[in-house]
């Protein structure tokens, strides 16, 4: 007999429920969120199991590869799609989710997430490591420039380290007592640089070990920064039916219609780059688009544009929106 499973996974434990083939509840549980507990109650008491199924969240990517790798037939879905189905129930909770995660199981009316592989969520989290380090010395920097003048002091430009330390000793002249005040804030933003440096050093080495990175960092313009997003957001562009479908995922664009009236708008002259190791079969110029200074027009290159229709009588005037070209690095 087929059976399908549900999980409703919260931080310390997991609502497992099972269903048969005709959607009755077979079996209810509560598990420790753990892929191997999981693995080990689903090998026991689901003999027959087909499919299992959890939403995404916070531990969906450790389960799920947790799951992969014991050989549970697993799915991850949206939880936004399963939102609807959820709460169609009068009394929501745990169980209830766990019985119509099961049910989605069983009919098959879900939509599969694509879920990265466990290197790729290693270079998103050093790259998001880089950011919060970057937010921090930028705010730190901020209220120090705030807090002098609070004095009557001002930093002016100080785009390093040792034009920060010059300024600060030509202030601290003026008012020596301010020192030992801002050397706890001056610390800090010393100690974050440091860091900084180590994890962009650490971006650049993971960058040049991946083929792929390296094949677009031959592009002018794009550095490893540039290549490590590209490649740890996209990671398989055979999962998009088109590669301007692929454009919203760095978050350049809201959605394709966007992204089309812009590529209308902006015509880039690079070409298409193909990529190696079978990940990206090409770098379209859609999805790293650079701002041109020549106006280029459907007819052609170098016909002068259509003339509009005036508005008519009373019409109000609507304005074109201005699209923004986005260039990665």
């Amino acid at each position: 007999m087929s059976i399908y499973a549900g999980l409703d996974v919260s931080d310390k434990a997991t609502h497992v429920c099972v269903v048969d083939i005709d959607g009755k509840v077979v079996r209810r549980d509560v598990v420790a969120s753990d892929p191997e507990v999981l693995a080990k109650w689903l090998s026991r008491h689901c003999p027959d199991l087909v499919r299992v199924v959890l939403e995404t969240g916070p531990l969906s990517t450790f389960l799920y590869h947790g799951l992969v790798e014991r050989g549970v037939a697993v799915e991850c879905i949206c939880a936004r799609h399963a939102k609807g189905v959820l709460s169609a129930r009068v009394n929501k909770s745990d169980v209830h989710d766990a019985e119509g995660l099961a049910q989605l199981a069983r009919t098959g009316w879900f939509k599969r997430v694509h879920m990265k592989a466990s290197a790729t969520h290693i270079d998103r989290a050093a790259l998001r490591i880089r950011v919060q380090l970057i937010t921090a010395r930028t705010a730190m920097a901020n209220q120090l420039r705030g807090l002098l003048k609070l004095f009557g002091l001002r930093m002016g430009t100080a785009r390093t380290s040792g034009r920060r330390t010059e300024r600060l000793a030509a202030l601290y002249a003026q008012r020596p007592d301010l020192a030992p005040l801002f050397a706890p804030l001056i610390a800090s933003m010393e100690a974050i640089e440091e860091q900084l440096r180590a994890s962009g050093r650490l971006l650049v080495e993971r960058a040049a070990a991946d083929p792929v990175c390296t094949r677009l960092m031959s592009v002018p313009g794009v550095g490893p920064i540039t290549a490590l997003t590209f490649t740890a957001t996209i990671e398989d562009p055979r999962r998009f039916a088109r590669a301007r479908m692929s454009a919203p995922m760095p978050g350049s664009f809201r959605d394709a219609t966007s992204l089309e009236s812009v590529t209308r708008a902006v015509a880039s002259p690079r070409p298409a780059i193909p990529c190696c190791a079978g990940r990206c079969t090409k770098l379209r110029t859609s999805c790293c688009l650079r701002s041109s200074g020549r106006s280029h027009s459907s007819n052609g290159a170098g016909s002068s544009p259509k003339p509009k229709a005036p508005n008519a009588p009373g019409a109000p005037s609507r304005a074109s929106s201005p699209h923004c070209s986005t260039r990665f690095g």
